[in-house]
């Protein structure tokens, strides 16, 4: 295997990227300016070292806590719980909801070997019960496991005395919020309701 098949292979294996388009990426890098090339490869070898989880939510930050934590004009009282830290940047870009986040780190999966206690519910109870929230929406995928998440969090937080909201449906069953349009979004979040 040449250094060009390593490349592609390398790239096929990111999200949405098959085969092809890694060989297109590939020779597209080839023919590329080399001051290109070496602020890309330096991009990615710091990326995992200047990002990283918000403290306080989970979201991906370069400042801890992040600037959605910091945003002092966001209301306080409202948490959107979502599945992934990308989930964050899909509903902001909506321009609909101007609450706070806290990110799961993933969802209910036991035949994947992922209970409640591999996710960050427990922080989210933490949070509940310490920074004065009034209302808790949930925003994990409409999938098996996305629901069975919401479900559990709504029993864990029913005595809680927090409203416990869920997004509208409009999203696709099976669907990724990541890939949900800003307007199924904007109305998802309009016609939220109680469990």
């Amino acid at each position: 295997m040449n250094a060009l098949d390593e490349i592609t292979e390398s790239f096929s294996r990111l999200p949405g990227i098959g085969k092809k388009s890694a060989a297109r990426i590939s020779n597209y890098l080839l023919r590329t300016d080399a001051l290109f090339m070496e602020r890309f490869s330096q991009q990615i070898a710091n990326l995992q070292k200047r990002i990283r989880p918000c403290s306080v939510c989970g979201s991906w930050t370069e400042n801890d806590p992040c600037p959605i934590c910091c945003d002092s004009t966001r209301d306080r009282s409202v948490v959107c719980v979502v599945e992934q830290p990308q989930d964050v940047a899909t509903i902001e870009s909506s321009h609909e909801f101007h609450g706070l986040f806290h990110v799961l780190g993933g969802v209910i999966a036991p035949l994947e070997g992922i209970g409640p206690d591999q996710l960050s519910i427990p922080r989210l109870c933490e949070r509940v019960k310490s920074e004065g929230i009034k209302e808790v929406i949930i925003a994990t995928n409409p999938t098996v496991e996305g629901d069975t998440t919401a479900l559990y969090i709504q029993q864990i937080l029913k005595d809680s005395g927090v409203s416990i909201t869920r997004l509208a449906s409009g999203l696709p069953v099976g669907g990724d919020l990541e890939y949900a349009d800003k307007l199924t979004l904007a109305r998802s979040f309009r016609g939220r309701s109680s469990f």
